[in-house]
Parts: structure tokens; sequence; C-alpha cells
């Protein structure tokens, strides 16, 4: 079994970096702007471990792993990933990333709010927020 835990972590630790590589790449030789790039192509790919685990969780049911391993990490890289960056290095906060910082506290929101009622993230709220999302990302790519 330690093999296998191992092996997966391996796999999708490769996986989302090839990915991320790829991605980027071809974003590039499209003239695609890097804070594009960052905020689409890079937060998939470094995302595509938290939605492995979180589905294979959602399958064994266990969904209270699934969604605390998103919220945790959405915290962690936040203030831990962010803050550690800043200590090495100042960080600038270019106003254009407002927005997507807005895009980010609404949406805590929003699942704050479609989790409150029942204690639970029911199937709809789930297409509510994919919905959202793709409306955030279809603004991202013509502003």
């Amino acid at each position: 079994m330690l093999v296998f835990t191992i092996g997966g972590l391996i796999a999708i630790v490769l996986g989302s970096d090839v990915t991320v590589d790829a991605a980027t790449s071809i974003a590039k030789a499209l003239n695609v702007s890097d804070r594009i790039i960052g905020l689409t192509v890079v937060a998939f790919g470094t995302s595509l471990p938290e939605l492995v685990t979180s589905v294979t969780a959602a399958f064994k049911g266990k969904a209270d792993i699934a969604v605390g391993n998103i919220v945790g990490s959405n915290i962690f890289n936040i203030l831990f990933v962010v803050g550690t960056v800043a200590v090495i290095h100042p960080v600038p906060f270019d106003t254009s990333f407002i927005p997507d910082a807005l895009a980010a506290i609404l949406s805590a929101a929003v699942l704050w709010i479609l989790s409150s009622k029942d204690r639970k993230l029911a199937r709809g709220s789930g297409f509510v927020m994919l919905v959202l999302f793709a409306v955030y990302l279809a603004q991202l790519l013509i502003r």
C-alpha cells in the first residue's frame, strides 16, 4: 500500500509538472500574458493534485476530506506560500489583480452560502460553482 501511495504521489507531481510546462509553452507561443498563464494554466496544473485527491475522496464517500483539502490548500497558498515568498523578496501586488482577489473572496463567500443551509454542498450547488468559474474564466480571457 505504501508503494502505491508513494507512486501515486510521484505520478501526480510529475503529471502536474508536465501539464504546467507544456501548457505554459503553448500559451507563450500564442502570446498569452504571464498574468493569464498564472491565473489559468499554472493554477490548473498546480491544483491537479488537489483535484485528483478530492475526487478520489468523494468517490470513497469522504467528501469532508475533499472540501477540507481544497479549503486548506487555498488558505495554505494564500497565507503560507505568499508569506514565505514575501519574506524572501517583496511581492508586488499590481492593481490588475484586484478583480482576481475579489473573485477569490467572493468564491469563499459563495462556498459558505451554498453549504451553510444543510451543512453540505449539493450537486446543484456544485453546478453553480462550476458555472461561476466558467464566468470568471470567460471574463478573464476577454479583459
